[in-house]
């Protein structure tokens, strides 16, 4: 029997578990978000997944989560090992760069010249193997004193992904593969996906970030002092008697920006951002179309079928159907189809139009039928 490989040294990983999935609505929730259900089949939820995906680098005594207070009991049940010391609770969502750079100033706090890496709690990642030997890459390029991303080599224009234009190789010891970042780039229309896949320079951003915790506050300190001043504060006050009145008081006043605008995208400008590019098979869920080529494994007339009990019929059908509600559902010369039945709402649309789901939970917001959000 092969023995497991040894956690990293100096390294802890952060979960951060946020967000509603908007995009996957209205089975993922603000009560019961993308990260807390079983989109692959798996038989585990997404977050338990990367857990499981982190443990064997970090040690599952180093890995911290940072998630909504709503979200506490749902975690902690998915998470046995979860050690309370690191439960970071959000009163408020306040995007990324709170999450993240909160859990690097506790950490670096707690332990002076800790190397984090910041992996989203709900993207579908194949390869254990693989994915281990980027993240040493990373873990080398981020002691060297870079923040370091990690990409992936596009098999397809998807607009739904941002990318990262790559630029010269760099020579850090440890990281034979790590590349300059000329910058990153939104979401992009088909035709500009075609043309990025084209050139051979663009990878996908996989939304993980790996540095050294004094560097990446340091850097969202030269994007946005007054956020890092609130960080620190919070900090300071994180293992003391004082944390529940300094929350109360400093959180709700914290910026709301991502790290791809107080980090990823200066850094990158100044020449000093590094990136990955990752072998692995990887996937960010962002849609009803993602699951459904998951579990298509590359067969485009499959029909997915998802849901305890699902009662589903179908005669020359593809896509996906994800059913909670044990009602029978016929599906007759349909392709690419969509339909996802629960209680209190049902969505049907087309594997084409999946990314404009979240322009119907926006509505659902502006009409206050906020009892199905």
């Amino acid at each position: 029997m092969t023995q497991a490989p040894d956690p990293l040294e100096r390294f802890y990983s952060v979960i951060p578990a946020g967000g509603i999935g908007s995009r996957l609505w209205p089975l993922s929730r603000a009560d019961a978000p993308k990260f807390l259900h079983d989109l692959t089949g798996s038989g585990q939820t997404l977050l338990r997944d990367t857990w499981d995906r982190l443990a064997p680098l970090a040690g599952d005594q180093r890995i911290m989560v940072v998630t909504g207070r709503a979200h506490r009991a749902a975690v902690e049940a998915q998470l046995p090992e979860l050690a309370d010391l690191n439960v970071v609770l959000e009163s408020e969502p306040r995007e990324s760069t709170a999450a993240i750079g909160l859990a690097a100033a506790i950490l670096e706090k707690r332990e002076p010249g800790v190397i984090i890496g910041s992996f989203a709690a709900d993207h579908v990642i194949k390869g254990a193997i693989l994915f281990r030997q980027t993240i040493v890459e990373a873990v080398a390029a981020a002691d060297a004193g870079y923040i370091v991303a990690i990409g992936i080599r596009p098999t397809e224009p998807a607009i739904g992904f941002g990318y990262i234009k790559t630029a010269a190789p760099l020579e850090i010891p440890g990281a034979p593969n790590a590349q300059s970042v000329d910058s990153f780039v939104e979401k992009p229309d088909l035709a500009t996906a075609e043309a990025y896949v084209a050139s051979g320079h663009y990878l996908w951003n996989a939304g993980m970030f790996i540095a050294r915790a004094d560097r990446l506050l340091e850097e969202i300190g030269a994007a946005e002092p007054e956020l890092l001043a609130g960080l620190l504060e919070l900090a300071d006050a994180w293992d003391t008697p004082r944390r529940g009145a300094v929350v109360d008081k400093v959180w709700p006043r914290l910026k709301k920006i991502a790290i791809d605008y107080t980090v990823a995208e200066p850094v990158a400008a100044r020449g000093q951002l590094a990136v990955i590019p990752g072998q692995f098979d990887w996937d960010d869920v962002g849609d009803f179309a993602s699951i459904a080529k998951i579990h298509a494994n590359g067969r485009k007339r499959d029909l997915a079928i998802l849901g305890e009990g699902a009662r589903v019929l179908a005669d020359s059908s593809s896509g996906i159907v994800v059913s909670h509600t044990g009602r029978m559902i016929a599906l007759i010369g349909v392709e690419d189809i969509v339909v996802i039945d629960t209680p209190d709402a049902l969505l049907v649309t087309t594997s084409a139009n999946a990314q404009k789901v979240k322009a119907v939970v926006d509505a659902l917001k502006l009409s206050g039928s906020s009892d199905v959000l």
